[in-house]
């Protein structure tokens, strides 16, 4: 048996959370949904996440093979981010929070 198997929880959905519970994480897989970025647009884009969390997700991230991370041989050098195709089948999973977090705040304002 596969070592990452036997660390995931037996529960699925604790599985996913484990992957992807954390809020930046999910601010992250929203903002690479649409395409490749530059670690400076997803600071830029995610806010107030501090670069040091930033780059601690995104190396996990890459770790679990929910991102790719391309590192050009450029001066300066230039790093893109990218989902894989793992990162990017998790978008039904975000485009249901997206809905339901609309319901919520049409909830609140009756």
């Amino acid at each position: 048996m596969d070592e990452k198997i036997k660390e995931l929880p037996a529960c699925p959905v604790e599985t996913t959370l484990t992957l992807i519970g954390d809020k930046w994480k999910v601010l992250i897989l929203r903002d690479l949904m649409p395409g490749t970025k530059r670690f400076g647009e997803l600071k830029k884009s995610i806010g107030s996440v501090s670069q040091k969390v930033l780059t601690a997700q995104l190396r996990d991230m890459e770790k679990n093979g929910l991102v790719h991370r391309e590192v050009y041989a450029e001066v300066p050098p230039r790093v893109e981010y990218s989902l894989t195709e793992l990162g990017r089948s998790l978008k039904p999973i975000l485009d249901s929070m997206w809905s339901w977090g609309e319901g919520y705040k049409k909830q609140l304002s009756n």
